[in-house]
């Protein structure tokens, strides 16, 4: 019998496959992949036609301390946009990764519209 943590993986890789099946990104409008562990978020700017990672931002190695995760996923949100801007990107398509929108990851998507990303 499968451990809850076990099962509760399983089920996240099968809602992760699902979104992966339907969202695609292209270079004019690239996929946007975020990860969100237990101390640190990154998001990226994925081409899946020529399999390049055109912009990314983390925390990884930016010192916050004291600040929650949904600071930090609003900060990564504001700098991914901010970063696909000078890229000369504004449109891309949102890649959940299984993650139930909510949250921490509505709180980075919401900062990424505020700078003018759209998705």
């Amino acid at each position: 019998m499968a451990s809850s943590l076990s099962h509760k993986l399983l089920n996240r890789n099968l809602r992760k496959g699902r979104v992966r099946a339907k969202v695609s990104g292209t270079s004019e409008r690239p996929r946007l992949s975020v990860t969100i562990s237990n101390m640190h978020v990154s998001a990226q700017l994925i081409d899946d036609v020529a399999g390049e990672t055109l912009v990314a931002a983390t925390t990884v190695g930016a010192r916050a301390a004291g600040s929650t995760m949904t600071e930090k996923c609003a900060k990564v949100g504001t700098e991914i946009a901010k970063k696909a801007k000078k890229a000369k990107i504004n449109a891309v398509v949102f890649d959940r990764n299984g993650r139930q929108y909510a949250g921490r990851l509505r709180a980075l998507a919401d900062a990424a519209r505020k700078e003018g990303l759209e998705f």
